[in-house]
Protein backbone atom coordinates (compact mmCIF):
# COMPACT_ATOMS: atom_id res chain seq x y z
CA UNK A 1 0.00 0.00 0.00
CA UNK A 2 1.36 3.40 -0.92
CA UNK A 3 2.22 5.93 1.78
CA UNK A 4 -0.52 8.49 2.33
CA UNK A 5 0.13 12.21 2.22
CA UNK A 6 -0.50 14.41 5.28
CA UNK A 7 -3.46 15.89 3.46
CA UNK A 8 -4.91 12.46 2.76
CA UNK A 9 -4.41 11.38 6.35
CA UNK A 10 -6.15 14.50 7.57
CA UNK A 11 -9.17 13.59 5.48
CA UNK A 12 -9.48 10.13 7.01
CA UNK A 13 -10.61 10.96 10.54
CA UNK A 14 -13.04 8.07 10.91
CA UNK A 15 -10.70 5.55 9.38
CA UNK A 16 -7.72 6.83 11.34
CA UNK A 17 -9.69 6.46 14.55
CA UNK A 18 -10.08 2.80 13.74
CA UNK A 19 -6.30 2.49 13.24
CA UNK A 20 -6.60 -0.99 11.79
CA UNK A 21 -4.18 -3.11 9.87
CA UNK A 22 -4.29 -6.81 9.17
CA UNK A 23 -2.24 -8.71 11.77
CA UNK A 24 0.91 -10.25 10.36
CA UNK A 25 -0.32 -13.72 11.30
CA UNK A 26 -3.67 -13.22 9.53
CA UNK A 27 -2.67 -15.16 6.44
CA UNK A 28 -2.78 -18.78 5.36
CA UNK A 29 0.51 -20.70 5.21
CA UNK A 30 2.52 -19.93 2.10
CA UNK A 31 2.57 -23.58 1.05
CA UNK A 32 -1.23 -23.69 1.08
CA UNK A 33 -1.31 -20.72 -1.26
CA UNK A 34 1.16 -22.27 -3.66
CA UNK A 35 -0.92 -25.44 -3.72
CA UNK A 36 -4.09 -23.45 -4.42
CA UNK A 37 -2.51 -21.61 -7.34
CA UNK A 38 -1.26 -24.90 -8.76
CA UNK A 39 -4.79 -26.33 -8.50
CA UNK A 40 -6.20 -23.38 -10.43
CA UNK A 41 -3.51 -23.65 -13.09
CA UNK A 42 -4.43 -27.32 -13.43
CA UNK A 43 -8.05 -26.24 -13.98
CA UNK A 44 -7.22 -23.51 -16.53
CA UNK A 45 -8.89 -25.53 -19.29
CA UNK A 46 -12.09 -25.73 -17.26
CA UNK A 47 -11.95 -21.97 -16.70
CA UNK A 48 -11.67 -21.43 -20.46
CA UNK A 49 -14.60 -23.76 -21.12
CA UNK A 50 -16.77 -22.03 -18.52
CA UNK A 51 -15.91 -18.52 -19.74
CA UNK A 52 -16.62 -19.47 -23.35
CA UNK A 53 -19.80 -21.40 -22.54
CA UNK A 54 -21.40 -18.62 -20.52
CA UNK A 55 -20.41 -16.12 -23.22
CA UNK A 56 -22.21 -18.25 -25.80
CA UNK A 57 -25.40 -18.47 -23.69
CA UNK A 58 -25.55 -14.64 -23.49
CA UNK A 59 -28.69 -14.55 -21.34
CA UNK A 60 -30.03 -11.23 -20.00
CA UNK A 61 -31.35 -10.63 -16.50
CA UNK A 62 -33.87 -13.12 -15.05
CA UNK A 63 -33.47 -15.34 -18.13
CA UNK A 64 -30.13 -16.96 -17.19
CA UNK A 65 -31.61 -20.48 -17.21
CA UNK A 66 -28.96 -22.19 -19.33
CA UNK A 67 -26.16 -20.37 -17.47
CA UNK A 68 -27.44 -21.41 -14.03
CA UNK A 69 -28.07 -24.99 -15.16
CA UNK A 70 -24.54 -25.24 -16.54
CA UNK A 71 -22.77 -23.77 -13.51
CA UNK A 72 -24.79 -25.69 -10.93
CA UNK A 73 -24.12 -28.89 -12.87
CA UNK A 74 -20.37 -28.42 -12.46
CA UNK A 75 -20.70 -27.57 -8.78
CA UNK A 76 -23.00 -30.51 -8.09
CA UNK A 77 -20.44 -32.85 -9.65
CA UNK A 78 -17.97 -31.59 -7.03
CA UNK A 79 -20.25 -32.24 -4.08
CA UNK A 80 -21.89 -28.84 -3.63
CA UNK A 81 -25.49 -28.80 -2.42
CA UNK A 82 -27.60 -26.78 -4.84
CA UNK A 83 -30.68 -24.81 -3.85
CA UNK A 84 -32.50 -23.14 -6.75
CA UNK A 85 -34.96 -20.27 -6.69
CA UNK A 86 -33.32 -18.01 -4.10
CA UNK A 87 -35.63 -15.11 -3.15
CA UNK A 88 -38.25 -16.49 -5.53
CA UNK A 89 -36.01 -15.95 -8.56
CA UNK A 90 -35.90 -19.06 -10.81
CA UNK A 91 -32.35 -18.52 -12.08
CA UNK A 92 -30.86 -17.65 -8.66
CA UNK A 93 -29.16 -20.34 -6.61
CA UNK A 94 -26.84 -21.10 -3.74
CA UNK A 95 -24.22 -23.85 -3.95
CA UNK A 96 -22.95 -24.84 -0.51
CA UNK A 97 -20.19 -27.17 0.65
CA UNK A 98 -18.95 -27.76 4.19
CA UNK A 99 -15.91 -29.51 5.59
CA UNK A 100 -15.61 -30.42 9.25
CA UNK A 101 -17.39 -28.58 12.02
CA UNK A 102 -17.06 -24.94 12.89
CA UNK A 103 -14.98 -22.58 10.83
CA UNK A 104 -16.29 -19.51 9.02
CA UNK A 105 -18.88 -19.44 6.26
CA UNK A 106 -17.55 -17.59 3.21
CA UNK A 107 -19.81 -16.34 0.40
CA UNK A 108 -18.40 -16.11 -3.12
CA UNK A 109 -20.31 -14.47 -5.95
CA UNK A 110 -20.23 -12.75 -9.32
CA UNK A 111 -22.77 -11.60 -11.90
CA UNK A 112 -23.96 -13.78 -14.78
CA UNK A 113 -26.36 -11.69 -16.90
CA UNK A 114 -25.79 -10.23 -20.33
CA UNK A 115 -27.15 -7.07 -21.96
CA UNK A 116 -29.87 -6.68 -24.59
CA UNK A 117 -28.79 -6.09 -28.17
CA UNK A 118 -25.04 -6.54 -27.61
CA UNK A 119 -24.38 -9.78 -29.48
CA UNK A 120 -20.78 -9.81 -30.72
CA UNK A 121 -18.47 -12.27 -32.46
CA UNK A 122 -15.61 -12.78 -29.99
CA UNK A 123 -12.10 -12.37 -31.33
CA UNK A 124 -13.24 -9.93 -34.02
CA UNK A 125 -11.78 -6.43 -33.58
CA UNK A 126 -14.66 -5.10 -35.67
CA UNK A 127 -18.20 -4.90 -34.36
CA UNK A 128 -20.07 -7.86 -35.77
CA UNK A 129 -23.15 -9.43 -34.12
CA UNK A 130 -23.16 -13.18 -33.74
CA UNK A 131 -26.97 -13.11 -33.86
CA UNK A 132 -28.55 -9.88 -35.05
CA UNK A 133 -30.49 -8.20 -32.25
CA UNK A 134 -29.60 -10.82 -29.64
CA UNK A 135 -28.20 -10.15 -26.16
CA UNK A 136 -24.47 -10.33 -25.50
CA UNK A 137 -21.88 -10.01 -22.77
CA UNK A 138 -21.06 -6.35 -23.27
CA UNK A 139 -19.85 -6.03 -19.68
CA UNK A 140 -18.05 -9.34 -19.42
CA UNK A 141 -20.26 -11.02 -16.83
CA UNK A 142 -19.50 -14.36 -18.48
CA UNK A 143 -16.08 -14.44 -16.77
CA UNK A 144 -16.83 -13.85 -13.08
CA UNK A 145 -18.62 -17.01 -11.98
CA UNK A 146 -16.13 -19.23 -13.85
CA UNK A 147 -13.37 -17.57 -11.81
CA UNK A 148 -15.41 -18.05 -8.62
CA UNK A 149 -16.00 -21.73 -9.39
CA UNK A 150 -12.30 -22.31 -10.08
CA UNK A 151 -11.36 -20.58 -6.82
CA UNK A 152 -13.88 -22.63 -4.85
CA UNK A 153 -12.75 -25.95 -6.32
CA UNK A 154 -9.14 -25.17 -5.43
CA UNK A 155 -10.04 -24.17 -1.88
CA UNK A 156 -12.20 -27.27 -1.54
CA UNK A 157 -9.18 -29.45 -2.34
CA UNK A 158 -7.07 -27.65 0.25
CA UNK A 159 -9.78 -27.84 2.91
CA UNK A 160 -9.93 -31.61 2.55
CA UNK A 161 -6.18 -32.12 2.25
CA UNK A 162 -5.29 -29.99 5.27
CA UNK A 163 -8.50 -30.57 7.26
CA UNK A 164 -9.53 -26.90 7.26
CA UNK A 165 -13.06 -26.51 8.65
CA UNK A 166 -15.50 -24.11 7.09
CA UNK A 167 -18.28 -23.58 4.57
CA UNK A 168 -18.23 -22.19 1.04
CA UNK A 169 -21.41 -20.69 -0.40
CA UNK A 170 -21.41 -19.73 -4.07
CA UNK A 171 -24.16 -17.55 -5.52
CA UNK A 172 -24.72 -15.69 -8.81
CA UNK A 173 -25.62 -12.07 -9.30
CA UNK A 174 -28.79 -12.43 -11.34
CA UNK A 175 -30.08 -9.45 -13.33
CA UNK A 176 -27.36 -7.12 -12.06
CA UNK A 177 -27.76 -4.97 -15.15
CA UNK A 178 -31.30 -4.31 -13.89
CA UNK A 179 -30.01 -3.88 -10.31
CA UNK A 180 -32.89 -6.15 -9.45
CA UNK A 181 -31.92 -9.01 -7.12
CA UNK A 182 -29.25 -8.58 -4.45
CA UNK A 183 -31.45 -6.43 -2.20
CA UNK A 184 -34.03 -9.23 -2.39
CA UNK A 185 -31.32 -11.78 -1.52
CA UNK A 186 -30.40 -9.76 1.56
CA UNK A 187 -34.02 -9.16 2.55
CA UNK A 188 -34.82 -12.86 2.31
CA UNK A 189 -31.85 -14.01 4.37
CA UNK A 190 -29.44 -15.47 1.83
CA UNK A 191 -26.47 -14.09 3.78
CA UNK A 192 -27.65 -14.98 7.26
CA UNK A 193 -24.82 -16.79 9.04
CA UNK A 194 -22.20 -15.72 6.49
CA UNK A 195 -18.99 -14.41 8.09
CA UNK A 196 -17.33 -12.77 5.08
CA UNK A 197 -17.99 -12.29 1.36
CA UNK A 198 -15.84 -11.91 -1.73
CA UNK A 199 -17.37 -10.64 -4.95
CA UNK A 200 -15.63 -10.57 -8.32
CA UNK A 201 -16.13 -8.27 -11.28
CA UNK A 202 -14.39 -8.12 -14.63
CA UNK A 203 -12.20 -5.14 -15.39
CA UNK A 204 -9.13 -4.05 -17.31
CA UNK A 205 -6.95 -3.98 -14.19
CA UNK A 206 -6.30 -6.25 -11.21
CA UNK A 207 -7.04 -4.82 -7.79
CA UNK A 208 -9.44 -4.07 -4.98
CA UNK A 209 -10.53 -1.22 -2.72
CA UNK A 210 -12.18 -0.43 0.59
CA UNK A 211 -14.47 2.17 2.07
CA UNK A 212 -17.09 4.23 0.25
CA UNK A 213 -17.16 3.08 -3.35
CA UNK A 214 -17.84 6.55 -4.73
CA UNK A 215 -20.80 5.54 -6.88
CA UNK A 216 -24.52 5.98 -6.37
CA UNK A 217 -27.21 3.84 -4.87
CA UNK A 218 -30.40 3.48 -6.86
CA UNK A 219 -34.14 2.75 -7.00
CA UNK A 220 -35.67 1.13 -10.08
CA UNK A 221 -39.41 1.73 -10.33
CA UNK A 222 -42.07 1.48 -13.03
CA UNK A 223 -45.07 3.83 -12.93
CA UNK A 224 -48.24 2.67 -14.68
CA UNK A 225 -50.95 5.20 -15.50
CA UNK A 226 -54.52 4.07 -16.14
CA UNK A 227 -57.12 6.14 -17.97
CA UNK A 228 -59.95 5.48 -20.41
CA UNK A 229 -59.79 4.55 -24.09
CA UNK A 230 -61.77 6.37 -26.72
CA UNK A 231 -61.75 7.12 -30.44
CA UNK A 232 -58.86 9.53 -30.92
CA UNK A 233 -60.69 11.52 -33.62
CA UNK A 234 -64.38 10.72 -33.17
CA UNK A 235 -64.70 11.31 -29.43
CA UNK A 236 -61.38 12.31 -27.86
CA UNK A 237 -63.27 14.12 -25.07
CA UNK A 238 -64.45 10.72 -23.84
CA UNK A 239 -60.89 9.55 -23.32
CA UNK A 240 -58.50 9.93 -20.42
CA UNK A 241 -55.00 9.47 -21.80
CA UNK A 242 -52.65 7.38 -19.69
CA UNK A 243 -49.88 8.43 -22.07
CA UNK A 244 -50.57 12.06 -21.20
CA UNK A 245 -49.88 11.11 -17.59
CA UNK A 246 -46.57 9.52 -18.55
CA UNK A 247 -45.52 12.45 -20.71
CA UNK A 248 -46.50 15.01 -18.10
CA UNK A 249 -44.54 13.13 -15.44
CA UNK A 250 -41.47 13.07 -17.67
CA UNK A 251 -41.80 16.79 -18.47
CA UNK A 252 -42.17 17.65 -14.79
CA UNK A 253 -39.20 15.49 -13.83
CA UNK A 254 -37.01 17.09 -16.47
CA UNK A 255 -37.91 20.54 -15.12
CA UNK A 256 -37.19 19.41 -11.57
CA UNK A 257 -33.67 18.23 -12.50
CA UNK A 258 -32.37 21.82 -12.39
CA UNK A 259 -33.17 21.92 -8.68
CA UNK A 260 -31.65 18.58 -7.67
CA UNK A 261 -28.14 17.97 -6.38
CA UNK A 262 -25.55 17.36 -9.11
CA UNK A 263 -24.79 13.95 -7.56
CA UNK A 264 -28.15 12.59 -8.73
CA UNK A 265 -28.51 10.56 -11.90
CA UNK A 266 -31.97 9.78 -13.27
CA UNK A 267 -33.17 8.27 -16.52
CA UNK A 268 -36.29 6.67 -17.90
CA UNK A 269 -37.80 4.73 -20.79
CA UNK A 270 -41.46 4.53 -21.80
CA UNK A 271 -42.19 0.81 -21.61
CA UNK A 272 -45.80 1.11 -22.81
CA UNK A 273 -46.94 4.10 -24.81
CA UNK A 274 -50.30 2.75 -25.86
CA UNK A 275 -51.46 0.80 -28.89
CA UNK A 276 -52.17 2.85 -32.00
CA UNK A 277 -52.62 6.60 -32.60
CA UNK A 278 -56.40 6.62 -33.08
CA UNK A 279 -57.07 5.02 -29.69
CA UNK A 280 -56.62 7.18 -26.61
CA UNK A 281 -54.21 5.08 -24.52
CA UNK A 282 -55.96 3.55 -21.53
CA UNK A 283 -52.74 2.22 -20.02
CA UNK A 284 -49.18 3.56 -20.29
CA UNK A 285 -46.02 2.96 -18.29
CA UNK A 286 -42.66 4.60 -17.69
CA UNK A 287 -39.64 3.00 -16.00
CA UNK A 288 -37.31 5.19 -13.95
CA UNK A 289 -33.89 4.76 -12.36
CA UNK A 290 -33.31 7.23 -9.50
CA UNK A 291 -29.67 7.37 -8.32
CA UNK A 292 -28.08 9.27 -5.44
CA UNK A 293 -25.09 9.01 -3.12
CA UNK A 294 -26.60 8.21 0.30
CA UNK A 295 -29.51 6.24 1.70
CA UNK A 296 -31.57 9.27 2.72
CA UNK A 297 -31.00 11.12 -0.56
CA UNK A 298 -31.96 8.01 -2.55
CA UNK A 299 -35.19 7.79 -0.59
CA UNK A 300 -35.91 11.51 -1.07
CA UNK A 301 -35.35 11.25 -4.83
CA UNK A 302 -37.74 8.30 -4.96
CA UNK A 303 -40.35 10.25 -2.98
CA UNK A 304 -40.04 13.19 -5.38
CA UNK A 305 -40.68 10.82 -8.28
CA UNK A 306 -43.73 9.40 -6.51
CA UNK A 307 -45.12 12.88 -5.85
CA UNK A 308 -44.62 13.96 -9.45
CA UNK A 309 -46.31 10.79 -10.72
CA UNK A 310 -49.34 11.44 -8.53
CA UNK A 311 -49.48 15.07 -9.62
CA UNK A 312 -49.33 14.02 -13.28
CA UNK A 313 -52.18 11.59 -12.70
CA UNK A 314 -54.30 14.31 -11.06
CA UNK A 315 -53.59 16.71 -13.92
CA UNK A 316 -54.68 14.16 -16.55
CA UNK A 317 -57.61 12.68 -14.63
CA UNK A 318 -55.93 9.30 -14.59
CA UNK A 319 -54.66 7.06 -11.81
CA UNK A 320 -51.13 5.82 -11.22
CA UNK A 321 -49.61 2.81 -9.50
CA UNK A 322 -45.97 1.96 -9.08
CA UNK A 323 -43.92 -1.22 -8.88
CA UNK A 324 -40.44 -1.27 -7.40
CA UNK A 325 -38.30 -3.42 -9.70
CA UNK A 326 -34.93 -3.11 -8.03
CA UNK A 327 -32.71 -1.39 -5.53
CA UNK A 328 -28.99 -0.89 -5.05
CA UNK A 329 -27.40 0.41 -1.86
CA UNK A 330 -24.31 2.64 -1.85
CA UNK A 331 -21.18 0.53 -1.65
CA UNK A 332 -18.80 0.23 1.30
CA UNK A 333 -16.07 -2.40 1.00
CA UNK A 334 -14.35 -3.96 4.00
CA UNK A 335 -10.82 -2.72 4.80
CA UNK A 336 -9.26 -5.79 6.51
CA UNK A 337 -10.40 -8.17 3.77
CA UNK A 338 -9.27 -5.70 1.10
CA UNK A 339 -5.80 -5.48 2.66
CA UNK A 340 -5.52 -9.26 2.65
CA UNK A 341 -6.80 -9.48 -0.93
CA UNK A 342 -4.38 -6.81 -2.14
CA UNK A 343 -1.44 -8.77 -0.75
CA UNK A 344 -2.70 -11.84 -2.58
CA UNK A 345 -3.26 -9.93 -5.82
CA UNK A 346 0.34 -8.76 -5.65
CA UNK A 347 1.46 -12.32 -4.98
CA UNK A 348 -0.42 -13.60 -8.05
CA UNK A 349 0.60 -10.76 -10.35
CA UNK A 350 -0.73 -9.91 -13.79
CA UNK A 351 -1.25 -12.56 -16.47
CA UNK A 352 1.63 -13.18 -18.86
CA UNK A 353 0.22 -11.50 -21.94
CA UNK A 354 1.60 -12.70 -25.27
CA UNK A 355 2.42 -10.55 -28.26
CA UNK A 356 -0.79 -11.83 -29.83
CA UNK A 357 -2.82 -10.65 -26.81
CA UNK A 358 -1.31 -7.17 -26.96
CA UNK A 359 -1.67 -6.98 -30.73
CA UNK A 360 -5.32 -8.06 -30.57
CA UNK A 361 -6.09 -5.45 -27.92
CA UNK A 362 -4.49 -2.76 -30.07
CA UNK A 363 -6.35 -3.95 -33.16
CA UNK A 364 -9.67 -3.71 -31.30
CA UNK A 365 -8.86 -0.22 -30.06
CA UNK A 366 -7.89 0.97 -33.54
CA UNK A 367 -10.93 -0.61 -35.20
CA UNK A 368 -13.28 1.16 -32.80
CA UNK A 369 -11.51 4.52 -32.58
CA UNK A 370 -10.53 4.04 -28.95
CA UNK A 371 -7.46 5.40 -27.20
CA UNK A 372 -4.49 3.07 -27.68
CA UNK A 373 -3.33 1.57 -24.40
CA UNK A 374 -1.65 -1.81 -23.93
CA UNK A 375 -2.96 -4.50 -21.63
CA UNK A 376 -1.80 -3.70 -18.10
CA UNK A 377 1.31 -5.50 -16.89
CA UNK A 378 1.29 -4.36 -13.24
CA UNK A 379 -1.41 -4.83 -10.63
CA UNK A 380 -3.26 -1.77 -9.38
CA UNK A 381 -2.49 -0.18 -6.05
CA UNK A 382 -5.02 -0.63 -3.27
CA UNK A 383 -7.72 2.02 -3.60
CA UNK A 384 -8.68 3.64 -0.31
CA UNK A 385 -11.07 6.55 0.33
CA UNK A 386 -8.26 9.11 0.40
CA UNK A 387 -7.30 8.17 -3.17
CA UNK A 388 -10.69 9.17 -4.54
CA UNK A 389 -11.72 12.68 -5.43
CA UNK A 390 -15.00 13.87 -3.98
CA UNK A 391 -17.73 11.90 -5.72
CA UNK A 392 -20.14 13.75 -7.96
CA UNK A 393 -22.25 10.64 -8.51
CA UNK A 394 -22.13 7.87 -11.06
CA UNK A 395 -23.07 4.27 -11.68
CA UNK A 396 -24.51 1.73 -9.28
CA UNK A 397 -24.00 -1.92 -8.38
CA UNK A 398 -26.31 -3.87 -6.11
CA UNK A 399 -23.36 -5.62 -4.47
CA UNK A 400 -23.72 -2.62 -2.16
CA UNK A 401 -26.64 -4.37 -0.44
CA UNK A 402 -24.49 -7.40 0.33
CA UNK A 403 -21.80 -5.10 1.71
CA UNK A 404 -24.26 -3.88 4.35
CA UNK A 405 -25.26 -7.43 5.28
CA UNK A 406 -21.80 -8.99 5.69
CA UNK A 407 -18.17 -7.80 5.43
CA UNK A 408 -17.57 -7.79 1.66
CA UNK A 409 -15.05 -6.71 -0.95
CA UNK A 410 -14.97 -6.73 -4.73
CA UNK A 411 -11.90 -8.06 -6.56
CA UNK A 412 -11.60 -6.70 -10.10
CA UNK A 413 -9.71 -9.00 -12.43
CA UNK A 414 -8.14 -8.19 -15.83
CA UNK A 415 -10.22 -9.97 -18.47
CA UNK A 416 -10.98 -7.07 -20.79
CA UNK A 417 -9.27 -4.53 -23.03
CA UNK A 418 -8.53 -0.97 -21.86
CA UNK A 419 -10.72 1.88 -23.08
CA UNK A 420 -13.63 -0.17 -24.35
CA UNK A 421 -17.10 1.28 -23.75
CA UNK A 422 -19.11 -0.23 -20.92
CA UNK A 423 -22.55 -1.61 -21.84
CA UNK A 424 -21.45 -1.66 -25.49
CA UNK A 425 -20.40 -4.31 -27.96
CA UNK A 426 -16.77 -3.14 -27.77
CA UNK A 427 -16.69 -4.55 -24.24
CA UNK A 428 -17.69 -8.00 -25.58
CA UNK A 429 -14.92 -8.28 -28.18
CA UNK A 430 -12.34 -9.92 -25.89
CA UNK A 431 -14.63 -11.80 -23.55
CA UNK A 432 -14.17 -15.26 -25.08
CA UNK A 433 -10.50 -14.90 -26.02
CA UNK A 434 -7.25 -15.76 -24.22
CA UNK A 435 -7.35 -12.31 -22.61
CA UNK A 436 -10.56 -13.20 -20.78
CA UNK A 437 -9.34 -16.72 -19.93
CA UNK A 438 -6.04 -15.56 -18.44
CA UNK A 439 -7.63 -12.75 -16.47
CA UNK A 440 -10.20 -15.11 -14.97
CA UNK A 441 -7.45 -17.53 -13.91
CA UNK A 442 -5.56 -14.69 -12.20
CA UNK A 443 -8.73 -13.51 -10.47
CA UNK A 444 -9.52 -17.04 -9.32
CA UNK A 445 -6.09 -17.31 -7.70
CA UNK A 446 -6.39 -14.05 -5.78
CA UNK A 447 -9.85 -15.02 -4.59
CA UNK A 448 -8.79 -18.51 -3.52
CA UNK A 449 -5.82 -17.16 -1.54
CA UNK A 450 -8.04 -14.65 0.25
CA UNK A 451 -10.58 -17.35 1.09
CA UNK A 452 -7.76 -19.40 2.58
CA UNK A 453 -6.72 -16.41 4.69
CA UNK A 454 -10.27 -16.12 6.01
CA UNK A 455 -10.60 -19.85 6.68
CA UNK A 456 -7.30 -20.28 8.50
CA UNK A 457 -6.99 -17.05 10.49
CA UNK A 458 -9.86 -16.15 12.84
CA UNK A 459 -8.14 -12.81 13.49
CA UNK A 460 -8.93 -11.65 9.96
CA UNK A 461 -12.62 -12.53 10.23
CA UNK A 462 -12.79 -10.82 13.63
CA UNK A 463 -11.09 -7.65 12.31
CA UNK A 464 -13.42 -7.60 9.29
CA UNK A 465 -16.47 -7.67 11.54
CA UNK A 466 -14.94 -5.08 13.84
CA UNK A 467 -14.33 -2.72 10.93
CA UNK A 468 -17.90 -3.12 9.75
CA UNK A 469 -19.30 -2.36 13.20
CA UNK A 470 -16.94 0.47 14.18
CA UNK A 471 -16.35 2.21 10.85
CA UNK A 472 -18.93 1.25 8.25
CA UNK A 473 -21.86 1.30 10.70
CA UNK A 474 -20.58 4.21 12.77
CA UNK A 475 -22.68 6.92 11.14
CA UNK A 476 -24.72 4.99 8.57
CA UNK A 477 -27.26 2.20 8.76
CA UNK A 478 -28.68 0.09 5.95
CA UNK A 479 -31.96 1.73 4.93
CA UNK A 480 -33.30 0.32 1.67
CA UNK A 481 -36.51 1.49 0.03
CA UNK A 482 -37.36 -2.18 -0.64
CA UNK A 483 -40.29 -3.50 1.44
CA UNK A 484 -41.51 -6.97 2.40
CA UNK A 485 -44.28 -6.67 -0.20
CA UNK A 486 -42.01 -5.91 -3.18
CA UNK A 487 -41.35 -8.84 -5.50
CA UNK A 488 -38.57 -9.39 -8.07
CA UNK A 489 -39.45 -8.55 -11.68
CA UNK A 490 -38.87 -12.04 -13.01
CA UNK A 491 -41.02 -11.25 -16.05
CA UNK A 492 -38.38 -8.89 -17.42
CA UNK A 493 -36.63 -9.91 -20.67
CA UNK A 494 -38.77 -13.04 -21.08
CA UNK A 495 -40.45 -11.90 -24.29
CA UNK A 496 -37.19 -11.00 -26.03
CA UNK A 497 -35.55 -14.28 -25.00
CA UNK A 498 -38.54 -16.31 -26.18
CA UNK A 499 -37.87 -14.76 -29.58
CA UNK A 500 -34.08 -14.91 -29.53
CA UNK A 501 -33.22 -18.16 -27.78
CA UNK A 502 -34.02 -20.41 -30.79
CA UNK A 503 -31.72 -18.25 -32.92
CA UNK A 504 -28.96 -18.32 -30.30
CA UNK A 505 -28.99 -22.03 -29.43
CA UNK A 506 -27.12 -23.14 -32.61
CA UNK A 507 -24.21 -20.95 -31.43
CA UNK A 508 -23.86 -22.44 -27.96
CA UNK A 509 -20.29 -23.56 -27.31
CA UNK A 510 -19.65 -27.33 -27.43
CA UNK A 511 -16.39 -28.01 -25.52
CA UNK A 512 -16.63 -31.72 -26.29
CA UNK A 513 -16.00 -30.95 -29.96
CA UNK A 514 -14.01 -27.74 -30.01
CA UNK A 515 -10.91 -26.63 -28.12
CA UNK A 516 -12.30 -23.12 -27.68
CA UNK A 517 -15.25 -21.01 -28.74
CA UNK A 518 -13.03 -19.21 -31.24
CA UNK A 519 -12.21 -22.61 -32.70
CA UNK A 520 -15.90 -23.45 -32.98
CA UNK A 521 -16.58 -20.15 -34.75
CA UNK A 522 -13.62 -20.63 -37.10
CA UNK A 523 -11.69 -17.64 -35.76
CA UNK A 524 -7.90 -17.86 -35.69
CA UNK A 525 -7.01 -15.50 -32.86
CA UNK A 526 -3.27 -15.10 -33.58
CA UNK A 527 -3.90 -14.45 -37.27
CA UNK A 528 -6.44 -11.75 -36.48
CA UNK A 529 -4.18 -10.23 -33.85
CA UNK A 530 -1.21 -9.85 -36.19
CA UNK A 531 -3.36 -8.78 -39.12
CA UNK A 532 -2.11 -11.59 -41.39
Amino acid sequence: MKKLSKQALAGMTALSAFALSVPAEAAAPAEYKQEAMAEIDANAKLVQEMVDSVFSFAEPGFQEFKTSEYLTGILAEHGFTIEMGAAGIPTAFTATWTHGTGGPKIALGSDIDGLLGLSQVPGSPQLRPLVEGAPGHGEGHNSGMPAIVAAALAVQELMVKHDIPGTLMLWPGVAEELLATKAFFVRDGMFDGVDASIFMHVGRNFGTSYGDGGGNGMVSVEYTFSGKTSHGAGAPWEGKSALDGVELMNAAWNMRREHLYPTQRSHYVITNGGGQPNIVPGVASVWYYFREREFDSIRKLYEIGNTISEAAAMATDTTVTRRLLGYAAPQHANKPIALAAQANIEMVGMPAWTEADQAFAKAAQIANDREIEPLATEVSELVDPADRPRSIGGGSDDIGDVMWAVPTITIRFPSNIPNMIGHHTTAAIAMATPIAHKGAVAGAKATALTVLDLLTTPELVAEAKKYQQEVQFKDTKYDPVLTAEDMPGIHLNKEIMDQMRPKMEPYYYDPSRYESYLDQLGISYPDLATGK
